[in-house]
């Protein structure tokens, strides 16, 4: 009898460690682990948030990424897709696994029935620090952790550039940017924003490989997606003619100056003193 005891008691012990969570959730390991957080602030209106979204929902499908997908060590990668704004940040589409075409439009799919809307202000630094923990605990292990941030203005709202963008670099995610040029004023009458490629340039992006790919316009935003995600996925960087590292942008600066860090706050602060004028 104490035999057949000991017997059940191994079994048992056998069973709780095979369906254990640490044993079961092991993390499905990937070439990237993706956040795509792109813009929908205020500047931007429907039409233009219409056109990003389509530019992700066309970048996901387009054949050069899915084979720069089936390229990599694993061939396959995670992907999540955030929208953000001042104080507005909304997971739209949970982690996907996209490793084929039929991974990639059930992805697309998902991001093609949630409804497309605006926000006021910009936190760049908000969408850092909501995309961060997004790692944690997401299934996923990753060669590569990337936030992929796309826009159309400065930071003007909560935390400073440098101290998000640092914490992301400390914990090991690289920071890449999508800078969109805008030559129209703003809804809320800022003019257009001066050398907004080299704002991300200096004060976005960072960590190992980081880059930044220019949409010059919101219609130019989809070749300018797809080609950033190649070059994510495939864990590339463009040219130094296509982004001057900053280097070349100090080299240059008797020409272009890079922006300071807290100039969209600054702009921001400056509308409100001159409408408290009125």
């Amino acid at each position: 009898m104490l035999s057949m005891w000991k017997g059940i008691g191994i079994w048992a012990v056998l069973w709780a460690f095979c369906w254990s969570p640490a044993v079961q959730a092991k993390d499905v390991a990937v070439d990237l682990e993706l956040v795509l957080a792109v813009d929908i602030s205020g500047s931007i209106d429907e039409l233009e948030a219409r056109l990003q979204r389509e530019g992700y929902i066309n970048a996901i499908l387009h054949p050069d990424v899915l084979g720069a997908i089936k390229g990599g060590m694993l061939r396959r990668v995670a992907v999540t897709y955030v929208e953000w704004a001042g104080l507005y940040q909304q997971k739209l589409v949970d982690w996907h696994l996209i490793e084929d075409e039929p991974s990639a439009r059930a992805f697309a799919q998902k991001l093609a029935e949630v409804p497309v809307f605006t926000s006021a202000w910009t936190s760049i630094s908000g969408a850092i620090n909501y995309a961060l923990p997004l790692f944690e605990g997401n299934g996923f292990s990753g060669v590569r952790q990337v936030i992929d941030l796309s826009g159309d203005g400065p930071n003007n709202e909560g935390e400073k550039m440098p101290a998000a963008r640092d914490r992301a670099i400390a914990a090991g995610v690289t920071v890449n940017g999508l800078p969109i040029i805008n030559d129209r004023p703003s809804p809320y009458g800022y003019p257009p924003y001066k050398d907004l490629d080299l704002y991300y340039t200096n004060c976005v992006i960072g960590g190992p490989g980081s880059f930044i790919v220019v949409a010059h316009t919101h219609h130019d935003f989809a070749r300018a997606i797809r080609k950033k995600l190649i070059l994510e996925i495939a864990g590339k960087t463009p040219s130094h003619w296509d982004n001057p590292p900053k280097s070349r942008i100090q080299r240059a600066s008797t020409e272009r100056v890079a922006p300071a860090c807290d100039s969209g706050e600054k702009r921001r602060e400056l509308y409100w003193n001159e409408a408290d004028d009125y």
